[in-house]
């Protein structure tokens, strides 16, 4: 968390001397955006975060890209994407770059081809391919949709779809499709910047990623309330 704190600050840097200098056809801009929530369990209670970062222009940016999950007081799943984004249709980008898993160990280094942008109806889609070491590969399919009820009253189905090439028994994935999690978040926009919300979250491991998962003595599938908050800057 210290390191992500340190890009953001030099996010919010660079972006302040591209504007010291005047304001410029296509300057350079920066935002951050993201995700922090409780999810209610069975004994302790998950702390969730995803936050992503960018710099750039209109038409190329850096992105960063961080999410994990926190268990008493412990980090138990955590990555970090560092991505070249370019735009190559209207709503439309492409990016590449790298991600690394430190959690859980054994630490896990991709390489990443992703897509993102909005589909028809709205439907904000976050693909990625990933390439690691040992004939590793993976697919990561994020797509989101919000219903306005009002000018501040939000209702965000979501979800979240990961397959994987090969088994990695160490890291508890299995080959095939591995988990599907989906998401439902109400929430009240107090600002466009910040915003509260309530909801629900529901996961389930396939496959042989459940049976990895299973014999380690985990829950395959469960459902949780979540309280959490959105914000930008």
């Amino acid at each position: 968390m210290k390191n992500l704190k340190a890009i953001i600050g030099l996010l919010l840097l660079f972006s302040a001397q591209a504007y010291a200098g005047g304001v410029e056809d296509d300057p350079i801009l920066a935002k951050v955006m993201g995700e922090v929530e409780i999810r209610k369990v069975d004994g302790s209670d998950p702390r969730v975060w995803n936050i992503d970062a960018w710099i750039g222009k209109d038409l190329e940016k850096l992105w960063i890209k961080s999410e994990g999950e926190m268990v008493n007081g412990k980090i138990t799943e955590s990555e970090l994407q560092l991505l070249y984004s370019k735009a190559i249709e209207p709503y439309w980008d492409i990016q590449y770059g790298i991600k690394k898993d430190f959690k859980p160990t054994p630490s896990r280094v991709w390489g990443v081809v992703a897509i993102k942008g909005v589909a028809p109806y709205l439907i904000e889609v976050d693909a990625s391919a990933f390439i690691g070491k040992s004939g590793r590969t993976a697919l990561r399919l994020d797509a989101e949709y919000e219903y306005m009820f009002s000018q501040k009253l939000v209702l965000s189905p979501e979800v979240e779809i990961n397959i994987f090439g090969k088994d990695d028994e160490a890291t508890s994935t299995g080959k095939g499709l591995s988990n599907i999690d989906v998401g439902l978040r109400l929430r009240y926009e107090l600002s466009r910047e910040f915003a509260p919300y309530i909801g629900i979250n529901w996961g389930k491991k396939y496959g042989n990623t459940a049976t990895f998962v299973g014999n380690e003595g985990e829950d395959i599938e469960d459902a949780q309330l979540v309280t959490g908050v959105r914000f930008w800057f």
